[in-house]
């Protein structure tokens, strides 16, 4: 499950390959892992699970980046990823909530959320504004809900699709789910026909920013059910190709998401935003990192195999995506036990592919590892901050 090493070549073209983006022929091939497994954690360890292949193909024409091998079949979408109990993630929600409603005054309006998760940054929106809200995601659940703006929420168990059309919102948010979507021009061209002649109607998306992944050559950041991947400029291109106009692009979260506001375009041409002008800083982060990534690979498994070797323990903190991928991508078994996490719906469930168990941080108190691998470095302060109540020492190791 490693790299394939017969492909140090890379990147190559691949010319059978279509954007799904722009819908443009051919796609450089940069990035190759073979046998990977979707993100899922069962009862048991679950070392025997259906596998797909990554393939990352860059489009030279619009700067989208996707996996061209991906198969939507092998995904789970019914898995916990909510990350609302850290401190850290919980406040630049509410904090980004707000910033939402105070600067496009979303109070007593109607809300849609796609791909609403558990629903927290939806609940946050009808609190904070005194709004009404509808959340679209087969993953949501209802029940775990415990708020005051619960009787104006509605939830549909289901994915977004043109029979939603007719749900009329004053503001559509769509949060960590665009990426999970191969297909993302039909997904856009679908959003912007449910807004028809609509121009008051703000929508916004935030997805991970694969700039950052690129020039930090953060493999573990690269999902199987991350099969889409964007820019700054690759992100407001595909919006303004879909019917878009673009009022706002950014960065947030230690620059790792990119945050875009928009709203319904009125068939005219707008100039694009400075931010977007990123098209050959792209390609070069694109070469950058396929030169790069063995090199990365190789310093991880060397610091993994030192650490058992001198006899210490090793947990990494964060059992969602990033270290599903980090584990998978090196092939990590014994050298690291036990992943932690804080969300109490993982704990007892095994990682996909490598059959760690998911503990939680109270776990280390019986543990004492040596090495905290932390999976996510803006969490940093967090953790160290969990140790110190726990009466843990221990070296804490952020990826980079």
């Amino acid at each position: 499950m490693t790299p394939d090493r017969a492909h140090e070549a890379l990147p190559v073209e691949d010319r059978t390959a279509m954007c799904h983006s722009c819908s443009a022929q051919g796609m450089t091939v940069f990035y190759k892992v073979e046998s990977v497994p979707p993100f899922v954690s069962g009862q048991e360890a679950p070392l025997e699970l259906p596998t797909g292949d990554l393939r990352l193909g860059f489009c030279g024409s619009c700067g989208f980046i996707e996996n061209i091998s991906f198969d939507p079949s092998l995904l789970d979408h019914t898995f916990d990823e909510t990350q609302i109990f850290s401190p850290t993630f919980s406040a630049y929600a509410r904090d980004l909530a707000q910033r939402l409603i105070d600067q496009y005054d979303i109070r007593d309006k109607d809300v849609l959320e796609i791909g609403c998760g558990r629903g927290e940054f939806l609940v946050l929106l009808c609190e904070l504004g005194g709004n009404r809200g509808v959340g679209i995601d087969p993953a949501s659940v209802p029940e775990r809900v415990s708020s005051e703006a619960a009787e104006r929420i509605t939830f549909i168990q289901d994915y977004y699709s043109d029979k939603y059309h007719h749900i009329a919102a004053d503001f559509i948010c769509c949060r960590h789910t665009l990426e999970h979507i191969q297909p993302t021009g039909d997904f856009l061209r679908s959003v912007r026909r449910s807004l028809g002649e609509r121009r008051d109607a703000v929508v916004f998306f935030e997805v991970p920013d694969v700039s950052r992944i690129l020039r930090e050559v953060a493999f573990w950041d690269i999902h199987y059910e991350h099969c889409s991947y964007f820019s700054l400029g690759s992100l407001a291109r595909l919006f303004r190709s879909c019917g878009f106009e673009v009022l706002n692009i950014t960065k947030d979260f230690d620059d790792q998401y990119l945050l875009i506001d928009a709203r319904a375009g009125d068939g005219s041409a707008s100039l694009p935003l400075p931010e977007e002008e990123d098209l050959e800083e792209l390609a070069r982060d694109v070469t950058y990192f396929a030169r790069n990534y063995p090199s990365k690979l190789e310093q991880w498994k060397r610091t993994l195999r030192g650490i058992r070797e001198q006899g210490r323990r090793a947990v990494i903190w964060g059992a969602g995506a990033k270290g599903v991928s980090f584990l998978t991508t090196l092939g990590i078994q014994e050298e690291v036990e036990f992943a932690v996490d804080i969300n109490p719906f993982k704990h007892g469930r095994y990682m996909p592919g490598t059959g760690q168990k998911i503990v939680p941080p109270e776990f280390l108190k019986q543990y004492r590892p040596d090495v905290v691998i932390v999976m996510n470095p803006i969490y940093s302060e967090e953790i160290q901050q969990n140790l110190n109540d726990l009466g843990v020492s221990a070296e804490l190791v952020p990826v980079g």
